[in-house]
Order: structure tokens, then sequence, then C-alpha cells
């Protein structure tokens, strides 16, 4: 399960490194069982907020910590970073949520409001993934640090939702919301930043419960399809055991 959430942290690293520093994960933390696959797309964001821009370096470090402490828990079990996709599937992403029609791309690093709509596609997953996979680790120490990532996710994904609450993106949010709904099943798993017509920054069920997702849920959205093994975010699928998205029906 731990290599299931490395793959995820790989894509998390990657985007957020690119997005503050213009490069992504240093050599030594790509590698392992399997062929470390490329990345296609990232660069540095033109932030102008410099809050945003502090957020962004500290989820940056976050992220970076994460893959490298999963790697270390791991050890030769690790799998190493798979191909990943962060150009061309953010275009397919935002064109599923109808941010944007035929023909057009969306460019999640030309400007901070991209950027932070591009940001909130990984967030929320990342928090109902850990949730979900939560009853499917065994090793208590395991699932404590597991917990501790899931803290940390939460709070990032509560920040990313906060900041575009403050941009006036939350329109575009509530499209994010319910393009990821289509993809992970029949069931209303996801929140927009706008619920109800009131903000809505903590997304949980009657309980004030965060949701969670399955792995196969998870990658129906990472995969930007149903029932598939590779695509969108990882265009030749993540390593691992669980690679293949869940049944859309």
């Amino acid at each position: 399960m731990l290599n299931f959430a490395l793959n995820l942290e790989y894509l998390e690293a990657e985007f957020y490194l690119r997005s503050v520093r213009g490069e992504g994960l240093p050599e030594n933390s790509i590698d392992g069982r399997g062929t470390p696959g490329a990345v296609s797309g990232g660069r540095q964001v033109p932030f102008e907020t410099r809050a945003i821009r502090a957020y962004a370096q500290e989820i940056a470090a976050d992220e970076l910590a994460h893959v490298q402490f999963l790697r270390s828990a791991l050890g030769e079990a690790a799998v190493a970073r798979p191909t990943i996709d962060i150009d061309a599937a953010f275009t397919a992403a935002a064109m599923a949520a109808g941010l944007i029609g035929e023909g057009e791309t969306f460019d999640a690093y030309a400007n901070e409001e991209n950027f932070l709509l591009a940001a909130y596609v990984f967030e929320d997953v990342g928090v109902t993934a850990y949730k979900g996979a939560s009853p499917l680790v065994d090793n208590k120490t395991f699932l404590e640090a597991a917990a501790g990532i899931l803290a940390a996710e939460a709070y990032h994904a509560g920040n990313i939702r906060t900041s575009l609450a403050a941009k006036g993106l939350e329109a575009p949010s509530v499209r994010i919301s319910d393009a990821r709904d289509s993809l992970d099943g029949d069931e209303d798993l996801d929140q927009g930043v706008l619920l109800d017509g009131n903000l809505n920054i903590v997304p949980t069920d009657a309980n004030g419960i965060a949701f969670s997702r399955s792995p196969g849920q998870v990658l129906n959205i990472v995969y930007l399809t149903p029932e598939a093994t590779e695509g969108g975010f990882f265009p030749d699928g993540v390593n691992g055991e669980f690679n293949a998205s869940g049944s859309n029906t």
C-alpha cells in the first residue's frame, strides 16, 4: 500500500517542485524497482502574491519529504518514479471539467490562479486516498506514519481551497469537483469550494468526517478514465501492485 502512496507522492512532488524551483526530484530520489520514468511538463510559476509563493514552497518541501520518507520506509521494495505527465494531462483535466473548450490548452504554470486550480486537482484526492487506504495498512508503525502524511495533505488541501476562495475561484473549483465525481463512481465523494451557496473549505460528510476513496477510485481520477491501467497524469500507469483504476458503474 505504501508503494501506491509513493506513486502519488512522486506526482505531487514533481508538480510542486517544478512550480517553485523549475526542477523536479533529485536523481537519488527516483530510482527503485523498475526503470524510472520521465516527467513531461512543469516550470516555475510567476507568482505575484508573496503568500501564495510561500505556500507553494512549503508544500513542495513537504512533498519532497514525503517521497524521501516513503522510499526510506520501503527500502529495496520502493518502486521507481513512474512516467509522469504534468503538461497535457492538465489540459485534459481542464477540458473534462469544462474550464476550457475543444482545441484550447490549460497552462498550469502561466499564473498563480492556474497553479491553484491545478493543485486543487490533486490535493483533495490525496486526502481521500490516504483515508481510504488506512484499513489496508496492517503495520501499526506504517499506519501511524500514513496518518501523519494524511494530516499534512489535509493541511495542504485546506490551504489550496482557502487560496482559491480568496482569489474568487469558487466556480471553477466546483467544476473540477464535479469532474472528479464523474470519474470516481456513483457516490458523491467530492465537494467544491462552494457548496449550496456557502463557502466550503473543509469537504466532509454529515458527521464532519473526510471522505474516503479506494485505490481504484483514486486511479480513475489520476488516469482521467475508469477501468484503465494507464493514462492522464500517469501515461504508462503507476508502479506496484495497485495499478488499475476501478469500474465507474
